[in-house]
């Protein structure tokens, strides 16, 4: 059965083409992002789907009073396997980034252009990549009349740009009774050019806003005042020291180690003669799941105490995200060991699991202790101008997503 599933998919060239022209002209951006959410392209792709075999097309909606309609709508495609014992997810998401400065497209986003054998526009590499491979998986076995050994569901889901609020963290936390203990996800959300990468764990996130206040006074009389800015400086520079805190390391990530790094700095006074009395800046640590992120917080604000009182300033915090690492995916267990056996097959390539900075959506589900890897074949283009995928990759994924299916249904 396996080389007609393929011979399947090799024939769909043309219908991934026109399903990502489609895709590409509704536009689907958040409200946050100028836009009204996902409804008009979940409408049109949920006729596409109607033109397939699936045995039922679902919508749960997420309440935006901001959104079209009220809602923010994510849509599970289920194909029936011959038991409903597991259920095989394919999870991509329906929304999109805004173009950004539209003098640097050298066409209109919103349509797609086809250069020999890549596609650009916004949204075809991120992430309707990914929502045409999985569809062609099932298109190929229902015109086969092929039924897999448990069920396959395709999850199309909102704001995964902007949160994931009203998408794959919604349905995890209103709806987790839709999830069986068995079930397993790809989220073909990330990966590299040649498709060798396969992600089964992320490092807890945090990013934190520092506020330093003191006393802003002329810089030629020093005495008078208290420097914001010295503080934060001495501050950032005790925040090195983390490193070597939090010291664990663990090969399968990239970077092997927690990172914690000053990053945006915002402008405090305009001119040169003003010593400031409030000054801002950013920290971004990405943190082994080793350490809880209440430690590492502790630990910054009893640096934080030391610089207030060699300074006499006050020094806050504001969160602006923070998420604790969910549970990794084991890297032996049989998702990984099929994804990995499929690659190879496929592609040609040596697979290696890894770890990253954080964050994607597979860590809603695995916080459900359901096994997900971030898997797919991809240039890296994703919220830039031109943005684009070749169809070779979308052809690519859809097959080493159909040999994995299979060899977890352990059919040949």
């Amino acid at each position: 059965m396996k080389k007609q599933i393929l011979e399947k998919i090799n024939s769909y060239e043309n219908f991934a083409v026109e399903l990502q022209r489609g895709l590409t002209a509704i536009p689907a951006l958040a409200p946050s992002s100028g836009g009204e959410g996902e409804y008009d392209k979940a409408k049109w792709l949920e006729g596409e789907l109607k033109k397939l075999k699936f045995d039922s097309i679902e919508w749960i909606n997420a309440p935006q009073k901001e959104a079209k309609n009220g809602i923010r709508p994510n849509i599970i495609a289920r194909y029936k396997g011959k038991s409903s014992e597991k259920t095989i997810w394919f999870m991509s998401h329906l929304d999109i980034v805004p173009p950004g400065e539209m003098k640097l497209w050298n066409s209109d986003p919103y349509k797609m252009v086809v250069e020999g054998r890549k596609l650009i526009g916004r949204g075809v590499e991120d992430n309707q990549q990914a929502t045409v491979s999985s569809i062609m998986v099932v298109k190929a076995m229902m015109e086969l009349d092929y039924r897999p050994e448990y069920d396959i569901a395709l999850l199309f889901c909102a704001d995964e740009e902007t949160g994931s609020g009203y998408g794959a963290d919604y349905i995890s936390e209103k709806h987790p009774e839709i999830f069986g203990k068995n079930d397993v996800f790809f989220v073909p959300d990330s990966g590299c050019e040649d498709g060798h990468l396969i992600e089964v764990a992320e490092k807890s996130i945090m990013w934190l806003k520092v506020i330093t206040k003191g006393k802003q006074c002329h810089a030629s009389r020093p005495e008078l005042g208290r420097n914001a800015f010295k503080a934060a400086s001495d501050l950032i520079t005790r925040y090195q020291k983390l490193y070597k805190k939090f010291p664990a390391k663990d090969r399968l990530y990239e970077p092997p180690i927690s990172t914690f790094e000053p990053t945006k700095k915002e402008n405090n006074v305009p001119n040169v003669n003003t010593l400031p009395g409030e000054d801002v800046f950013y920290m971004d640590c990405r943190v082994m799941p080793v350490y809880q992120l209440t430690e590492v917080k502790a630990e910054m604000r009893r640096m934080a105490d030391e610089v207030e009182a060699k300074y006499e300033v006050k020094i806050s915090f504001e969160p602006q995200q923070e998420a604790q690492a969910a549970p990794p995916t084991d890297p032996n267990c049989p998702l990984v060991l099929a994804l990995k056996k499929a690659i190879k097959e496929v592609l040609k390539v040596k697979p290696k699991a890894y770890g990253i900075g954080g964050g994607t959506v597979a860590a809603f589900f695995r916080r459900l202790h359901l096994p997900a890897v971030v898997y797919s074949r991809l240039n890296d283009s994703a919220h830039m101008p031109n943005e684009s995928t070749l169809i070779d990759y979308i052809m690519d994924d859809a097959r080493v997503f159909a040999v994995t299916t299979l060899l977890l249904c352990k059919d040949k």
